[in-house]
């Protein structure tokens, strides 16, 4: 990638690691139309929202409201609740992260190894998304405390902020050539908090968001969905960060398709997360149909290596009637004709 933005060489913490993440060709129309794929993955805790993380850490700082040996408390289903753990250790905080059993058990196992404490909204073992219960005791729990945190992710503003320099990584990379941003849709911080800072630097661009089926920013029905980290479960509020006058067009798609879609793409070599699935899959679905030599980059929000026992577990898959042979062909497929044009 000639020209693009470089990392320092060496570096005194691990959130200077963050950003400077590479972009992938995964496929090319025969039309010369290819997609993109932004690794947020290669952030520390593999993921893209340590950026928001250390930024709300910032803001927090920068108000007053956080000082030397206080405390953070997030509602987290995983990603978050690690970019907070690596900010917090880092500067000598505590942090709080309320979860429930929707999470993968390798985001919980890594936070807790983080020195994160841990407080399960639910400890049933049930595996339903409790997006708003864990809102409503994160908020509890930091509400009247002296130098303690309720970073919001929701609706933090700091959230959209953390992901500007992706805009700028991306305009640098590409010398301002982009077509079609597509990311999935959460608390909206990372299509978003992009798109408005990409649309501040080039023009001509559309942004399209995904969400799960079953999840509620673009419309019902609801209903529960496996996918992590992303969407709007019924019962839980529409987050700020979420900007309709932003978006062209919002896509949903289900569990079995965003699935089906990491499994295949693994078999290109690259391993990717639930969610991201979904938006790879919306994005491969598009590409076809996009003007001659367009270039479409999707955010890949992490990497599947946390997904070992779900997404990537035959048997995980099975018990929860989300194998779909047919729906991996199909993709295969599709990357295999598109793979063949570059």
């Amino acid at each position: 990638m000639p020209g693009a933005l470089q990392r320092p060489a060496v570096v005194a913490r691990v959130s200077d690691l963050i950003g400077y993440t590479p972009l992938l060709e995964l496929a090319v129309t025969e039309t010369g139309s290819r997609l993109l794929l932004k690794l947020e993955m290669y952030n520390p805790t593999g993921t893209a929202k340590i950026r928001m993380a250390r930024a709300m850490i910032d803001a927090a700082e920068a108000a007053g409201e956080l000082r030397p040996g206080g405390r953070i408390v997030e509602s987290t289903s995983g990603n978050t609740g690690l970019g907070l753990a690596v900010v917090a250790a880092e500067r000598g905080y505590t942090f709080t992260a309320v979860v429930d059993n929707h999470a993968c058990a390798d985001k919980l196992r890594g936070m807790k190894a983080l020195g994160t404490e841990l407080v399960h909204v639910v400890d049933d073992g049930t595996e339903e998304l409790a997006t708003a219960a864990r809102e409503e005791l994160a908020e509890e729990m930091a509400r009247g405390q002296d130098n303690t945190v309720f970073t919001e992710q929701h609706n933090n503003p700091a959230n959209g902020a953390g992901y500007h320099p992706v805009a700028h990584e991306l305009v640098e990379a590409l010398d301002g050539s982009l077509d079609v941003l597509i990311a999935a849709v959460g608390t909206g911080g990372a299509l978003f908090g992009t798109a408005r800072e990409l649309g501040r630097l080039i023009a001509g661009f559309s942004v399209v968001g995904v969400e799960p089926k079953g999840s509620i920013a673009f419309g019902g029905p609801a209903h529960d969905y496996y996918q992590s980290g992303t969407g709007t479960p019924e019962g839980a509020e529409l987050g700020a960060l979420v900007d309709f006058d932003l978006l062209d067009e919002g896509v949903k798609v289900g569990d079995i398709e965003a699935f089906a879609t990491c499994r295949a793409v693994a078999r290109t070599g690259l391993l990717i997360g639930g969610s991201a699935g979904g938006v790879v899959h919306a994005a491969l679905h598009r590409l076809s149909a996009l003007p001659p030599g367009s270039t479409m980059v999707a955010l890949i929000n992490d990497g599947g290596e946390k997904y070992m026992d779900t997404v990537f577990n035959d048997d995980w898959m099975r018990e929860r009637d989300l194998l779909s042979s047919e729906a991996e062909r199909e993709i295969d497929e599709l990357l295999t004709k598109l793979r063949g044009n570059r």
